[in-house]
């Protein structure tokens, strides 16, 4: 305890003074709430062969779908995301291109690692006896969480833009995206509907402003143009309007895609991902000043940047550290309560809440190695970052075939 009291003591001594904690802390809460909730919202089920195939306790029951209204945080990253992303903009020393380029490698090169590891893993679990369904259901995982960082980067990409638009439109900036999204879903899901609108390339369109929102409002909170009372607007609004949607418009109650379900709100964002993501974002901007006096205390905020300093490899690892306790146990033991076993009872749920602290050391355990993916790959010659780059690649493509 000593120990850790005193690994604290050198954090909060290290902390500059004009450190945002609030955001930090912010950001920190929403990664995490990336490898809960599918730890939490995903498990698996075991065919005739030994093989793993992913299914969720949403399935059976739908009474939780409240759950995933509290872990789906990418609402507050992309805010906070907007929120740095501007400060450091204004920040820059060199030319915009030079700010970009350096803020896609510190994204890429965790992505490049995993995918490339994976690509290794690949050929050498199929060789020592692990099913080809099961490998395929690891691939789907792992890919699963890395398609936020393609957004993010695009919308990192437009951070000019949206600085733009929050000088010109202040607070308001964010509201066509809104309205974008709103019109698409009545293409989609309207009373003038096509039968087919649902799975039809309509939803393909609310992708990029559907998650840019958020970044949006963190680029007006940055720049000074979105405040209190905004926020209030932000929560109050949020919170009603989720109601109605989700009272009187048919919208999915689950944040999370739902196995068999024909209809998704997160994958593209539906209009009541939005709705949540405002709503979460007032209640941010409201609560940042009690949030900054809680992170003052060494022993809160020694977490938070531990969890900071560590969030890319979190992000790209925590399904691999999942998978590192589900496939020997499907290998060995066939079918265990809250890991292999389907996840459709009560009893599964109060397994799975036994699994999780095993999950966490796994993803501790894995990200003292890969975390060295986060920095600069300076050692890395031209041949080892274009063999990377090639089995990441080829990883991509057996995953998303």
């Amino acid at each position: 305890m000593s120990r850790l009291l005193d690994l604290a003591s050198r954090i909060e001594g290290r902390t500059p003074a004009h450190r945002d904690r609030a955001i930090d802390g912010l950001r920190a809460l929403a990664l995490l709430a990336v490898p809960l909730g599918h730890w939490l919202l995903g498990g698996f089920t075991l065919d005739g062969d030994g093989g793993l195939h992913n299914a969720s306790p949403l399935t059976a029951f739908g009474f939780f779908a409240p759950v995933s209204w509290v872990l789906q945080m990418l609402g507050i990253f992309f805010l906070v995301g907007g929120y740095a992303s501007v400060l450091s903009y204004r920040r820059r020393t060199g030319s915009a291109a030079a700010w970009l380029r350096g803020r896609l490698a510190r994204l890429g090169r965790p992505v490049l690692g995993v995918a490339a590891v994976w690509a290794v893993l690949l050929p050498v679990l199929y060789a020592a006896g692990v099913p080809a369904a099961t490998l395929r259901t690891a691939s789907t995982l792992v890919v699963q969480p890395l398609w936020f960082v393609g957004v993010y980067a695009v919308v990192t990409a437009l951070t000019p833009f949206c600085v733009r638009a929050s000088r010109r439109l202040g607070a308001w900036a964010a509201a066509p995206l809104l309205g974008w999204v709103a019109a698409v879903d009545l293409l989609r899901y309207g009373p003038y509907a096509d039968a087919d609108a649902v799975a039809s390339w309509l939803g393909m369109l609310t992708i990029l402003p559907g998650w840019l929102f958020a970044y949006q409002l963190g680029v007006s909170w940055g720049e000074q143009r979105l405040v209190r009372r905004h926020a209030w607007g932000l929560l109050l609004g949020g919170v009603g309007l989720f109601a109605v949607l989700l009272g009187f418009f048919d919208y999915p109650a689950s944040m999370v895609g739902v196995p068999g379900e024909a209809r998704t709100n997160s994958h593209p964002p539906s209009l009541l991902v939005l709705v949540l993501a405002a709503a979460q974002s007032g209640a941010a901007i409201l609560l940042r000043d009690r949030l900054d006096g809680l992170l003052r205390r060494p022993a809160l905020w020694a977490p938070v940047v531990v969890v900071n300093l560590s969030a890319m490899t979190i992000l790209c690892w925590h399904q691999t550290a999942m998978l590192a306790a589900a496939v020997p146990v499907s290998l060995t033991a066939g079918t265990l309560p809250g890991l292999t076993a389907a996840p459709d009872t009560l009893g599964w749920v109060g397994a799975r809440l036994a699994w999780l602290p095993l999950f966490a050391g796994l993803l501790v355990v894995i990200g003292r190695y890969a975390r060295g993916f986060e920095s600069p790959w300076t050692r890395a010659g031209t041949a080892l970052r274009t063999a990377a780059a090639l089995l990441a690649a080829g990883f991509a493509v057996f995953a998303l075939n």
